[in-house]
């Protein structure tokens, strides 16, 4: 159960955007941007607000990848698998990432909650490839090193 506060943040978002079955994408939105994730149990609350099922609210929100119910670190990572970073030796740079941050294929959020890593087919920036995305900020030309360098700074940063 989660504490009150996240339903009266539910209760604003739902307000800001109407309690319409139209506005739950707008509203799941502004919900995971608030928390970094989705929490299932504001999902059904959303639902039942705006007089839907939470069959159609799961659909919607398990339909389109960018919706997680798994909380995320601060910094989320993208690196780009894409061919044209695939080429470009991504892989290396995601090996390096996972090694400097003690994750692996089914781990991917560090302990502390600092940072989230995630494979993407396509950031849309081929011709910088190999590219990396770390929340909204596109890195180009990435290689290993570098990558372990950005995450000393963004460390620093936290």
């Amino acid at each position: 159960m989660l504490e009150k506060a996240y339903y009266e943040k539910a209760d604003e978002i739902i307000e800001l955007h109407g309690a319409a079955e139209s506005s739950l994408i707008p509203i799941i939105q502004d919900i995971q941007a608030e928390y970094r994730y989705l929490p299932p149990e504001l999902l059904v609350y959303v639902a039942k607000k705006l007089g839907i099922s939470e069959a159609k609210a799961y659909g919607v929100a398990t339909f389109y990848e960018n919706f997680s119910f798994e909380p995320k670190g601060k910094y989320v990572i993208k690196v780009c698998d894409g061919t044209a970073c695939h080429v470009r030796k991504s892989t290396g740079i995601l090996e390096r990432i996972r090694a400097d941050l003690g994750l692996n294929k089914e781990k991917h959020t560090t302990n502390d909650m600092l940072f989230t890593l995630e494979t993407v087919s396509c950031l849309g920036a081929c011709g910088l490839a190999p590219v990396v995305m770390v929340n909204e900020t596109v890195y180009p030309s990435m290689t290993p090193d570098a990558a372990s360098e950005l995450l000393v700074k963004l460390r620093e940063e936290a």
